[in-house]
Order: structure tokens, then C-alpha cells, then sequence
């Protein structure tokens, strides 16, 4: 007999508070994110913050709208996702109106990170941002999370227990999770040094999360590792010889994916990782073209871009680099390609041997 998984019910609760906010793009990413967690969406909400409510971030008449529907809806709500970083006091002043559990941003970003963390360093990873993420929330948190169940989304993965700590066991576990991630980080400094005193050029795959990165590692090396239609769907970083051609090889690392607002924690986490952007000698930028929609004069592809471009301008990584415009198949209208941008479809198998000839180039290979 096959079990069926049961999806959580959510609302969400759409925040915009910046000059640049666009209503359409923060609901598609949201949405996006609780497909990815495995929640299923019966409502969104939205307002529009000049001035935030100290107790719950929107509006006492929103919150009030908010209830009306919880109670009169057909269905029942299991959580209430608001775009938002929320404290601890207001995630526990909106889950006592709603009478339900309540997640913000980061705590889903944080839940989709522990579903998809499978290595013993992905895991230690996450349940650091975990922890990090619940201690100063832990009053609150445990203050709601026995009425409304210990389980389901933001309750899941390797920290899961966290909520039956003490601040002070969060603490110590905290500096244990450091030291046991910073001995895994040297060793990984250990293969590096090999890698970095190795012939062969070091390219780094990067992007936006759901770009097709690690589609286009598998076809690269002609390998079938994990990929999904999700955000976040792989976390670990994965290097493979990659044959250019005459004899020619070159090490190629997938990195994990970028997203707009990336919870602090996830950075800081996940920074050995995304060292390997730092040190390659060649970035692919992998973009999704498809997402070709305008938003405040841009497209949303170009939005996209920036995002990773800032985070890597952050990280310090190689100004050497090509723009990977993944999915061309699905585009709707022609685009004018910049300089060291190229259209491909990984899927469609398009444009493939054009990347390898503008790789060889890049990295000086005849």
C-alpha cells in the first residue's frame, strides 16, 4: 500500500515595505518557496507597510481580515508563511491571532535548506543556521509550538529537537556545530590546496537557485546528479573532471543556488562552500531566461543577475566570467545577448558545444 504525504495548508502574507518591491515578483518567489517546502497554498495576502505594527508587522485590520478567512475557510490552515523576517514576539503575537503556527522568510528558506541538506557537512550546516536562527526566538517559539503541533514545515531536519533546548544547551550545541564544521571546512581546505596546485583550471557553476546548474553539470560530464524543478533542490557542493576536448580537462564544482534577501545565516553557513566561486578561475553564471516577465522596467531574469552578482561581488570572486542563459527554448521573444553572454537550452541540448568553445577561450585552451 502506498502512503500518501498529507500537505500542509498555507496563507501567505505578502509584505512590501521597500520603493522597489514589485507585488508580482516577492508572491511568485514565496509561492515558489512553499512548493518547494511541500506546502499547498489556499490563499495569499498582501499589504503594503509604510509603517510597520511593532506587535505584528501588518495592520490590526489585516490581521482581523486574516482571521475572518481562517475561520470561515473550508479548509484547515496548518501555517501562515509572511515574507517577512519576523521577531520572535511577533511570530508568536500572529500565531496567538491566527491560532495557528506561523513561519516567516528565513524559517522557510531555513526548512527548505534541511529537506534537501544529505551530507554530514550540508547537515551540520543547516541545523547551524537552525539554532542560530531560533535562539533569540526560543522564548516565543517554545510558547507556541506545542499548541499547534511539533511537526511539519519549520519544524523538520537535523535541528529539529532545538525547540526542546535551554538557551544555554542552544549555545553550547552552537559552538559544537562550529567546531565540528570548521574541522570539516579544513579538510575541505586540504583537497582544495590539491585541486588549486593541480594543471587543470577550476570552474565554478553559480546562479540563481532554480536555474538549471546542476542539469547542465550532469550534461557537461555526462553524469545523472540529483536535480529538481525546485528551489534548493541540491545544497552539496559537487566536483567532476570535465572533459574540453584534445586532451584537455578541467575541474567543474556546482555551488549551492542564490536567492534575493538570503537569510544571513545561510550565508554565513554555507561560506566554505561558496569559497569555491572565490577561487575558480572561471564563473559560469547560470540565468533562466525564461523568466522574462518586466517588472519596474527590468526583466525578471536581469533582477535575477544582480542578485548573484552582488552576493559574488561580496564574496570577492573572479571578475571571469560568462553569462549562461539556460532554457532559451521556453523564450517568448528574442533578447540582444552582451558581451560573454550566450544562449543555450540544456534541455533542448542547444548551444552546448558554443559554451565549450567560449570555456576554452576563456581559460586559454587551444
Amino acid at each position: 500500500m502506498e502512503n500518501k504525504i498529507e500537505k500542509e495548508n498555507a496563507l501567505i502574507v505578502i509584505v512590501c515595505n521597500k520603493k522597489n518591491d514589485n507585488k508580482e515578483r516577492k508572491t511568485g518567489e514565496i509561492e515558489r518557496l512553499c512548493y518547494s517546502a511541500g506546502l499547498n497554498v489556499v490563499k495569499d495576502f498582501y499589504q503594503n507597510v509604510k509603517e510597520f505594527n511593532r506587535r505584528t508587522v501588518i495592520g490590526s485590520g489585516k490581521v482581523d481580515e486574516i482571521k475572518n478567512y481562517i475561520s470561515q475557510c473550508d479548509e484547515i490552515i496548518d501555517v501562515v508563511i509572511v515574507d517577512y523576517q519576523l521577531t520572535g514576539s511577533q511570530m508568536k503575537n500572529l500565531a496567538d491571532e491566527f491560532q495557528t503556527k506561523v513561519l516567516d522568510r528565513v524559517g522557510l528558506i531555513i526548512d527548505i535548506f534541511a529537506k534537501g541538506a544529505k551530507s554530514k557537512e550540508a547537515r551540520l550546516q543547516v541545523k547551524l543556521a537552525q539554532d542560530k536562527y531560533i535562539l533569540p526566538r526560543l522564548s516565543q517559539l517554545q510558547g507556541t509550538s506545542g499548541r499547534f503541533g511539533s511537526g511539519g514545515v519549520g519544524m523538520r531536519g537535523p535541528g529539529e529537537t532545538s525547540l526542546e533546548l535551554n538557551k544555554r544547551k542552544l549555545e553550547s550545541e552552537i559552538d559544537a556545530l562550529k567546531n565540528q564544521i570548521e574541522k570539516i571546512k579544513q579538510q575541505r581546505q586540504s583537497t582544495r590546496k590539491e585541486r588549486l596546485n593541480s594543471a587543470l583550471p577550476k570552474i565554478a557553476l553559480v546562479g540563481y537557485t532554480n536555474s538549471g546548474k546542476s542539469s547542465l553539470l550532469n550534461y557537461l560530464v555526462k553524469e545523472n546528479i540529483y536535480a529538481d524543478d525546485k528551489f534548493f533542490a541540491t545544497l552539496d557542493t559537487t566536483s567532476r573532471k570535465m572533459y574540453l576536448g584534445d586532451n584537455n580537462y578541467a575541474i567543474i564544482t556546482d555551488t549551492v543556488g542564490f536567492i534575493s534577501d538570503l537569510p544571513h545565516q545561510l550565508v554565513d553557513a554555507f561560506s566554505s562552500t561558496l569559497e569555491e566561486a572565490r577561487d575558480a578561475d572561471l564563473l559560469l553564471h547560470v540565468v533562466d531566461v525564461s523568466q522574462n516577465k518586466e517588472i519596474d522596467g527590468k526583466r525578471e531574469y536581469q533582477i535575477n543577475m544582480k542578485v548573484t552578482n552582488d552576493l559574488l561581488d561580496e564574496l570577492g570572486a573572479t571578475k571571469n566570467r560568462i553569462v549562461v542563459l539556460n532554457k532559451n527554448d521556453l523564450l517568448q521573444r528574442p533578447i540582444i545577448l552582451g558581451d560573454d553572454e550566450i544562449l543555450i537550452s540544456v534541455k533542448k541540448q542547444k548551444g552546448i558545444d558554443k559554451l565549450i568553445d567560449l570555456i576554452k577561450m576563456k581559460l586559454n585552451i587551444n
